[in-house]
């Protein structure tokens, strides 16, 4: 208990040991070098250490599509194919329908999901009902829908209603309850190839909140000419907020016609990396593009993107009826990011104290190599580690026997208060 009390209540102070060692000497220098130069290449030159960065941006984003198409022989703006309405960040270019009209409340057929549908065979008599089993055996149709109903397969069309019900001549399908006639979204259709060359506008504009700076994708020189004639171009008219669609499916490695038939996500990127130590001109935005459901396709089911949409009237006698809508399109997905930096006092003072701190790092590293690899460690151990009471008697003993070591080296004070020098002999 005693002994633990002493070593408790112990002090130690830094003893300064010069080791005259080309090998030690080199090693410590290097590493010393290379962490200054990583804390003045890396962190303060390309990290930009010194300054506060805001990464909170905030933004919105404002879209617009020009193009005329002719589907179906019939000629489609806007209105017709732009979903939806706003001119949000996000919104569809639709490139393919499927209508099917006149859709009232009734009961029909389904078309093409019925996993359990039964053809009659010749001409269309129904079989007798007959017993099996001790139950009644309906129609075979009528068998096959009521298996159907038990295993709660659940129709795209509407409600099922466990009957079977002529489709035409020789196939009968499961009923349903819903919209009739049920769609038939199999039909092959062509898809709008002047798609390609719609336009896109994207007004962005930007601010980062602990600078209050504001910014947006317009040059201050822009002129209502120089938008109605330019096109964006990753080269030579990079600030051109006006986006072709064929371009932006090039850029994104995507090809044109596969999308318009299929659909697709494609992400436009709009990236804000700005030094604000630099002329308020050179922060500027980059533009970059990718496909987001690059996923579907590789998938055989539900590849690319669909939605379905309707359209409702009322016939004069007040029934309801709709126009029911397959689109496949292409989504743009416009995404804001950014961050801004400036130079502030606080983060250059940590930084500065966490690069000197480090360079004690090689001296750590020489103590390491000079108590465990070098020739002479024992007689480094015992200049670095020295042990002194406040008994006078021990600590005579003590340096005497330190002193008999010059058997071997030579110590020669150096001009630092309390650092020897150690050189081996030869």
């Amino acid at each position: 208990m005693w002994s633990c009390i002493t070593d408790f209540f112990t002090y130690e102070t830094t003893k300064s040991v010069v080791v005259k060692s080309w090998t030690i000497g080199i090693i410590n220098r290097v590493v010393q070098l290379l962490i200054i130069t990583y804390f003045i290449g890396w962190v303060f030159v390309h990290e930009k250490a010194y300054q506060i960065r805001d990464t909170a941006i905030e933004s919105s984003v404002m879209t617009k599509v020009k193009g005329f198409g002719i589907y179906n022989n019939k000629v489609m703006d806007v209105a017709d194919y732009v979903t939806p309405q706003q001119g949000a960040s996000v919104f569809c270019i639709i490139t393919k329908l499927i209508t099917t009209e006149n859709q009232v409340q009734g009961r029909c057929p389904e078309v093409g999901n019925c996993h359990h549908y039964l053809t009659l065979g010749q001409g269309t008599h129904r079989r007798p009902m007959d017993k099996l089993g001790g139950k009644t055996k309906i129609g075979l149709f009528w068998t096959f829908a009521f298996d159907y109903k038990r295993q709660n397969i659940i129709s795209s069309a509407g409600i099922l209603t466990g009957k079977c019900v002529p489709f035409n001549a020789t196939l009968s399908m499961c009923e349903i309850k819903g919209w009739c006639p049920a769609e038939i979204d199999t039909i092959k259709t062509t898809p709008m190839m002047e798609v390609e060359n719609f336009t896109i506008f994207i007004k962005n504009s930007i601010r980062f909140p602990i600078f209050n700076y504001t910014k947006g994708n317009f040059l201050p020189t822009i002129t209502g000419n120089y938008i109605k004639t330019c096109n964006f171009d990753m080269v030579n008219n990079t600030y051109c907020p006006i986006f072709r669609v064929g371009d932006v499916v090039r850029y994104a490695q995507q090809n044109f016609t596969n999308l318009a038939s299929k659909g697709g996500v494609i992400g436009i990127k709009i990236g804000w990396m700005c030094d604000l130590d630099k002329p308020d001109d050179q922060c500027n935005p980059s533009y970059s593009f990718t496909r987001l459901d690059a996923m579907s396709q590789k998938n055989a089911v539900s590849p690319g993107y669909n939605f379905r949409f309707a359209k409702y009237y009322k016939m004069e006698n007040g029934t309801d009826y709709r126009t029911l809508v397959k689109a496949y399109a292409i989504r743009f997905d416009v995404l804001v990011n950014g961050n801004a930096g400036k130079f502030n006092m606080i983060p250059t003072l940590i930084n500065m104290v966490a690069a000197f701190t480090s360079v004690g790092v090689g001296t750590v590293l020489c103590d390491i190599i000079l108590l465990n690899f070098l020739k002479g460690a024992e007689q480094y151990k015992a200049k670095k580690f020295e042990e002194v009471t406040d008994s006078p008697l021990e600590s005579n003993t003590f340096y005497r026997s330190q002193t008999s070591l010059r058997y071997h080296e030579t110590f020669t004070r150096s001009s630092d208060s309390g650092a020897f020098s150690i050189e081996h002999l030869s």
